[in-house]
């Protein structure tokens, strides 16, 4: 047989029986169709997180913690994370910007609205990184020290704005409140006179030579100097305020990376931490914790952060920083090493996706298989002709191998075009139902190349697999009795 031969008989065969080669093709087609459709999905959402990730930067940055317990049972010997361990950081090799986070409580007034939110500290480098990149109008800080202020989409939507542009040029007045060690000792000395009163005033002194009256007394006097103090402590905060000039809006992020409503330059925030603590759980545990309470009462409070940002050298590997910043007791999160995890996720997923269609491939399968034995029976005299003729049984078995191949081509082709039309159509409908609830509009659905080729793989190989046993049937076939029974 001449390989002309062996290419046009099984064309030919396909094209004489085509209602039964239509319906296995068919077979087939939607079985890719389902396979592709289906990683499709998979291949969208990760290339929608991978384009994230890059977007804002994140396979380069990295957040480090003060570890809160070294050892059981003692958070004595916690680092601290203070100024001088983020210009450490800074100097690591493979760093290019380290800063603090920092967060306020402020009243912002402005824009007809007074609102209470929370606002971030940036330092100008930092904003200009990808992770402030996500600009809906106007500019970034022009300064560490400048009176300006960038608020967020969610912001407005908070003060019901609904045009960004309209906010830009907008005053913004930020107010913070500070609490102060000295309101809590002016309250409590004023108490001091009332107990004075009691004592020396009311007659009370010559009670006190019974030493069970006197120890009752102290306690009641201390109990309640201690309760004036602190209501005069976190019920009389100085109020320390700015006017700022709205210059830009960020879009908000999504949960992996969500911005506070307001950021104001680092330098014009640490005005706001000059007036005292913050009525922030952790940083009044902090101040009692090492004694910072009376020593800096009226200077700045806010040498330690509860995180920095790193941001890394795209081409030095994490993994070294990781563990240097460990070494030295604190705890660190990356973006990088994160995205590994979700890689491995979304791997597991496709695998579970593909089970589903693989499943049909291998119902279609058996579809080749019928489709091929019923050929062989019905060219039992033909394949009698070709022996007689000299044809071997490779010959034989590579004319209906051909043939179940050209059955899972044409499938797994029109299967890629019937996934991708699935693929649009449901994103299609993803997209109507995403704008109508005022979600942004992302495409779920991706059909990269590997996915294609990965498709007709196996399309091509299921089909070639299932014709094995009917081609193997077709060599064994004895051309005496082949012939005879004709």
């Amino acid at each position: 047989m001449t390989t002309y031969d062996k290419i046009t008989m099984p064309f030919g065969n396909l094209w004489r029986t085509k209602l039964r080669s239509f319906l296995t093709i068919s077979g087939v087609t939607i079985a890719i169709g389902a396979f592709v459709a289906m990683l499709s999905f998979g291949a969208g959402n990760q290339q929608y997180v991978t384009e994230q990730f890059n977007q804002l930067g994140l396979f380069t940055t990295m957040y480090v913690y003060p570890r809160t317990e070294r050892e059981p049972q003692d958070t004595s010997k916690t680092i601290p994370l203070n100024d001088s361990v983020i210009a450490w950081l800074d100097g690591l090799p493979g760093v290019e910007l380290a800063y603090p986070y920092s967060t306020y409580e402020v009243m912002a007034v402005g824009l007809d609205t007074a609102l209470r939110v929370k606002a971030l500290s940036v330092p100008v480098s930092a904003a200009r990184t990808r992770m402030f990149s996500r600009l809906e109008t106007g500019r970034l800080f022009s300064a560490d020290t400048a009176r300006e202020a960038v608020v967020t989409t969610e912001f407005l939507r908070q003060v019901k704005i609904d045009t960004p542009e309209t906010a830009v040029g907008r005053q913004l007045i930020v107010s913070v409140d500070r609490i102060q060690l000295d309101s809590g000792l002016v309250q409590a000395l004023r108490g001091s006179g009332a107990m004075a009163e009691r004592v020396f005033v009311k007659g009370w002194l010559d009670s006190l030579r019974q030493v069970s009256y006197l120890k009752r007394v102290v306690q009641d006097e201390m109990g309640q100097a201690m309760t004036n103090f602190a209501q005069g402590f976190f019920e009389h905060p100085a109020k320390v305020s700015d006017t700022l000039t709205i210059v830009g809006v960020l879009k908000q992020g999504d949960g992996r990376i969500r911005l506070e409503p307001v950021m104001v330059p680092i330098a014009t925030a640490e005005r706001f931490a000059s007036g005292g603590l913050s009525n922030d759980p952790t940083e009044l545990y902090a101040a009692f914790r090492d004694g910072s309470l009376i020593g800096r009462g009226n200077t700045d409070t806010r040498q330690q952060y509860p995180r920095a940002t790193l941001q890394l050298d795209p081409h030095v590997p994490f993994k070294p920083i990781k563990d240097s910043v460990e070494a030295h007791g604190f705890r660190s999160f990356s973006y990088a090493e994160e995205f590994e995890q979700i890689t491995k996720f979304f791997i597991y997923f496709d695998m579970a996706l593909a089970m589903v269609g693989l499943i049909a491939l291998m119902t279609a399968s058996l579809g080749i298989v019928n489709t091929m034995v019923m050929s062989i029976m019905e060219r039992r005299r033909e394949i009698g002709v070709l022996k007689s003729l000299g044809a071997s049984e490779s010959d034989i078995k590579l004319l209906f191998h051909f043939e179940s191949a050209l059955i899972g081509l044409f499938g797994s082709l029109s299967g890629v075009a019937l996934g991708w039309v699935v693929s649009r159509v449901s994103s299609t409908v993803a997209r109507y139902f995403m704008a109508r609830e005022g979600i942004d509009e992302v495409e779920l659905f991706a059909l990269p190349w590997w996915l294609v080729l990965l498709a007709i793989g196996f399309g091509l190989l299921v089909s070639v697999a299932a014709g094995a046993w009917p081609a193997a049937r077709a060599a064994r076939t004895d051309p005496v009795e082949a012939l005879r029974a004709e």
